[in-house]
């Protein structure tokens, strides 16, 4: 418009040096930057709040509104995903009822699966304790049966104790015989969801999306050992170094060594009753490190 500069500033409300006056340097945030990259690049399915609660901890001095800022300079959006939800339901053995309230009250396991370079598909079953978000184990084998959930759950009986409860799906394997046979003699309860309602094993479920999105949907496993070796080093990552903003901003390993557990009569009456401990899968077993 054919109009001169300082009636354009006066109009728009805004000060001659604004634009007149360069920004001086800060050696401080050229090093936030650097440092909010590295990080962005390392949780490349994370935000902008995950990646502030990071450089907390790493005890940098930024403030929600300049990391939003320079979240957007720096083009680190992360494309967020719209999905619809139903609600809880009304099963009574869903995730809120009854909800755990200690360490080691209710472990929730499913299955996830996926496939190798060459196709063939292989299964993972997830075992995670519903309270503290930890991930006890991920079992990686070409078919798991109602033999190998036994085998999986003596042997974290055998390190944690027994869990009061179990939830899972109504699965072929899950619903065995030898698994019921094994539940009824440790006197662990089983929660068996509604069929064809994943929403009420909701905190299992969510961890396998996380598991899926941050691993599965970007490696290729040639083979299967090399898909047990990257799921554990994911696995030993999400305890260790992932926080939870549910959990305070901490990890789940931080996390579960300051919660209340289950007494320690109860964990020996149960621990007890599950021997004979199981060796099947042993080899294989990763434990909660």
């Amino acid at each position: 418009m054919d109009v001169s500069e300082r009636r354009v500033r006066r109009v728009a409300g805004q000060h001659r040096s604004t634009q007149r006056r360069p920004a001086p340097p800060n050696p401080y945030r050229d090093r936030l930057v650097v440092r909010m990259r590295e990080l962005a690049v390392a949780n490349p399915r994370r935000g902008r709040r995950y990646i502030m609660d990071l450089l907390r901890k790493e005890r940098w001095s930024v403030g929600a509104r300049l990391l939003k800022r320079l979240w957007r300079q720096e083009g680190l959006l992360v494309p967020q995903k719209r999905v619809k939800r139903r609600r809880i339901g009304t099963g009574e053995n869903g995730i809120l009822r009854p909800r755990a309230t200690r360490r080691n009250e209710v472990w929730g396991m499913d299955f996830v699966q996926d496939r190798t370079a060459d196709g063939r598909p292989f299964r993972m079953l997830v075992v995670l304790d519903e309270y503290t978000r930890a991930c006890l184990a991920i079992e990686v084998h070409r078919n798991l049966r109602g033999e190998d959930i036994v085998a999986v759950r003596d042997d974290l009986t055998a390190i944690r104790g027994a869990p009061a409860h179990l939830r899972a799906d109504n699965g072929p394997e899950m619903i065995s015989k030898a698994v019921k046979a094994r539940y009824e003699e440790s006197g662990t309860g089983v929660l068996y969801i509604d069929p064809g309602s994943p929403w009420q094993n909701g905190i299992v479920e969510s961890f396998n999306g996380r598991l899926r999105d941050e691993l599965l949907s970007s490696e290729i496993f040639d083979t299967l050992a090399e898909a047990r070796y990257l799921i554990d080093r994911w696995r030993r990552f999400y305890n260790h170094r992932r926080i939870q903003r549910a959990r305070g901003k901490v990890t789940p390993a931080a996390f579960a060594a300051t919660c209340p557990a289950l007494p320690p009569l109860r964990l020996a009456a149960l621990a007890c009753a599950a021997a004979p401990p199981c060796t099947q899968g042993a080899a294989t077993m990763h434990q909660l490190s």
